[in-house]
């Protein structure tokens, strides 16, 4: 007599309302517009402010790391740029297993428990993180 173990599938990533889902998609078109000539880490993002206003943003490399942004700064730049002050939801579509402390702490600046998505280049929601 065999035993059998069912197959095991990858952990489920967090269930996104229709909202959620619509950022991680801007999120993803986003990525591919990134400006990464080097080979840098492309990356797309998108913020929600409470007014319902969705802002996006892509990687820009650049020769000199310190002058590179990251497409979360980009997009939270973006919305604080437009006026917006405080966030509902925020989406980062990339290949890194997590945030960078760096995006963690300026979608920060503009509210704790801000959610943050992070899902891979295919759209797929891994993790759920706030700031």
């Amino acid at each position: 007599m065999t035993s059998s173990t069912p197959p095991s599938s990858p952990p489920a990533g967090p269930v996104l309302e229709a909202e959620d889902t619509k950022l991680v998609v801007l999120a993803r078109a986003a990525r591919l517009r990134a400006y990464t000539p080097g080979g840098q880490l492309a990356e797309g993002a998108a913020v929600r402010d409470t007014d319902g206003r969705t802002y996006v943003a892509a990687t820009v490399a650049h020769a000199r790391p310190e002058l590179a942004t990251s497409a979360l700064r980009a997009a939270v730049v973006a919305a604080a740029s437009s006026g917006a002050r405080r966030f509902e939801a925020a989406a980062v579509v990339t290949e890194a297993d997590a945030a960078a402390a760096d995006d963690l702490a300026m979608l920060a600046e503009f509210g704790a428990g801000i959610p943050l998505f992070l899902a891979g280049p295919d759209g797929v929601a891994r993790t759920r993180t706030s700031s």
